[in-house]
């Protein structure tokens, strides 16, 4: 098993949860491995994080790249309905730890999301709180979009199941959409 991620800081925390697995810094729209590989997995919207859809494009290519013959692809992304909702008021979580805030804002005319997070974690001296912020963006693209690009990048079988179809019917799964698609049986 091999896992890539973009950020070193969490390839790190994901090296002491995972020893003796093989972690890289990678960015998924410039997939440089040496091995070929049964399935690749993305999970938990990540896809979404790809910000146009040419580098969407790339990541597809990369992913096909890497598969054996007929190895599959199997990843989630949050369609529009996802973003629908009214996320622009701060949702707080407080425990004796820490305190959470978190919003989200997304742009109809542009397809984009942003989802705003503050969160204070108290110090180990006990009266202390350190304060955290992160912005993280995304991109809605139309479930037709994703099905083309898949197919102009060389993939076949494909198929896309609602959440509900999934299994997945909490506020986790409103909006997204699970993907299968098969590389070609022939190189």
């Amino acid at each position: 098993m091999t896992g890539v991620d973009k950020s070193p800081e969490l390839i790190e925390l994901a090296r002491r949860d995972l020893p003796g697995t093989d972690l890289r810094v990678q960015d998924a729209t410039d997939l440089h491995l040496e091995e070929q590989y049964d399935a690749v997995l993305s999970t938990f919207d990540s896809l979404n994080h790809i910000l146009n859809l040419d580098d969407l494009r790339k990541v597809f290519l990369g992913v096909h790249a890497i598969l054996k013959p007929g190895g599959l692809f199997l990843f989630d992304m949050n369609l529009e309905e996802a973003y629908s909702t009214d996320q622009q008021q701060w949702t707080v979580d407080i425990t004796d730890r820490w305190v959470g805030l978190v919003r989200g804002i997304f742009n109809r005319a542009s397809k984009t999301a942003r989802t705003e997070l503050i969160w204070f974690v108290r110090t180990l001296q006990g009266d202390l709180w350190q304060r955290h912020h992160s912005v993280v963006e995304q991109q809605c693209y139309p479930q037709s979009q994703i099905l083309l690009t898949l197919a102009e990048t060389g993939f076949q079988q494909i198929e896309a199941m609602p959440s509900r179809s999934a299994g997945v019917n909490s506020d986790l799964g409103f909006g997204r959409v699970f993907f299968s698609a098969a590389s070609s049986l022939q190189e």
